[in-house]
């Protein structure tokens, strides 16, 4: 029987914690208020959030290795998630001081707090080998994604009511309200920080060194991690499979309200589908968490691609006329919101045990540095592909179908993963 003690369970609730800023931020509220507050509606707006959405992408992937390489050094796992996680939380609260026009500090701020999560996700993620085993890590992994899907959803909504009816808290500013909004994201995740920090203990396997030692010897290990990381055929056809059907996700993601938009979705289906994503992926997360430490995570991660290639047919032949699903009149976008839940958080947390189990435990923030560099560049490709396909056809859905290149491509290449040690073989 599966098992969560204290410190996973404490573990898992950062999860919880960051997720809040990927849906409340990230994916809802940054986007319409970085175009028509802070840019006042300029036509150039989407230029510039996409220049600032891709530059913080772009610093966390180079700075992501040494970190990680620098923190097995020290030991200082929890310290490094300590300062990023605040830097996420304070940029994040600062959007409140962002007036109407300026979005040039927004982007400043936006940059600084997406540095702060991502860069404390390559400890977070680091630590799930402090607080589980072979036995049980799949399952944690899982129940940190289903924790951030619940968690996360229940502030946006909360968010999403307050926008839409500021006069609960006695305003009548939509703007304020969203500010507002942006202050609970912070509070949120430092409150929910707090059981990981003090429920968990960092394992210490060599000596810890102090911070210049640890810094010289981090750069040293980082070059030799990337010669260590060539030498071991299964590690590098992972990172290449996770590059491409990570892509895949992360496009799906980062371009589904843009998708939906051009077919003619309104606002209030595009939040409502985002919405079902998120309670979906509670179940489905743990679901997958489960199925992957009884049958291996390669089976549910290649299962999770298929269900996407799926995903993607369907997305194609999207309509605007709504389905009947067991006798009810249900919009297609929302449907797509169920297919996409269902497997989203599986395979990403899925992806992070698995690669938990083939990474040398001693060294786990390197191998996760070098996971999350990865997993920025990913989205680079996608919607690249999913625009230019768009615009040369006139047709979005067929930018959507042209996705499905990067889920073929990641299940091909994760079919070569070999079984070369026993954490391998019972994954496999």
């Amino acid at each position: 029987m599966l098992r969560l003690n204290k410190k996973a369970i404490s573990w898992a609730f950062y999860d919880c914690a960051n997720s809040a800023f990927v849906l409340t931020v990230v994916a809802g509220f940054f986007g319409p208020f970085y175009h028509d507050y802070w840019s006042g509606g300029s036509e150039q707006a989407f230029f510039w959030q996409g220049v600032t959405v891709s530059f913080a992408s772009l610093i966390v992937a180079v700075i992501a290795p040494i970190l990680g390489a620098l923190a097995d050094q020290a030991h200082l796992k929890k310290r490094f998630l300590f300062v990023f996680m605040l830097l996420g939380a304070v940029s994040t609260a600062g959007f409140f001081l962002v007036g109407r026009g300026n979005w040039q500090l927004a982007s400043i701020v936006y940059i600084l707090g997406f540095i702060g999560f991502a860069s404390a996700n390559i400890f977070y993620d680091s630590l799930l080998l402090h607080v589980s085993d072979e036995n049980n890590r799949h399952f944690v992994s899982g129940f940190g994604f289903a924790l951030g899907y619940g968690g996360s959803v229940i502030l946006f909504i909360a968010n999403i009511i307050l926008v839409n009816n500021p006069s609960l808290i006695g305003i009548e500013d939509k703007a304020f309200a969203v500010k507002i909004s942006f202050l609970s994201v912070s509070a949120w995740w430092i409150l929910f920080s707090l059981p990981l920090l003090i429920g968990v203990k960092e394992m210490r396997g060599v000596p810890r060194v102090g911070i210049r030692v640890a810094i010289r010897k981090g750069l040293v290990e980082l070059s030799k991690l990337f010669k260590e990381i060539v030498g071991q055929p299964h590690v590098i056809w992972f990172l290449i499979a996770y590059w491409l059907y990570i892509d895949g996700v992360n496009t799906l993601i980062t371009m589904a309200t843009g998708f939906g938009s051009s077919l003619g979705f309104s606002l209030q289906d595009l939040m409502v589908t985002l919405i079902i994503v998120q309670i979906v992926g509670v179940p489905a997360s743990l679901l997958f968490g489960w199925l992957g430490q009884h049958f291996g995570a390669k089976k549910l991660i290649l299962t999770g691609i298929i269900i996407y290639l799926g995903v993607t047919i369907f997305a194609a032949r999207l309509s605007l006329e709504p389905v009947q699903v067991f006798g009810l009149a249900v919009s297609e976008i929302h449907v797509l919101g169920f297919l996409v839940g269902s497997v989203q958080g599986g395979v990403q947390s899925l992806s992070r045990s698995f690669f938990a189990n083939i990474i040398p435990p001693d060294r786990a923030a390197a191998y996760f540095g070098f996971y999350n560099m990865v997993g920025k560049f990913a989205a680079l490709l996608g919607p690249v592909l999913m625009g230019t396909v768009a615009r040369l056809s006139g047709e979005p859905r067929l930018g959507a179908l042209a996705v499905a290149i990067l889920f073929l491509l990641g299940g091909a290449c994760l079919l070569k993963v070999s079984s070369q040690n026993t954490a391998i073989a019972n994954d496999s």
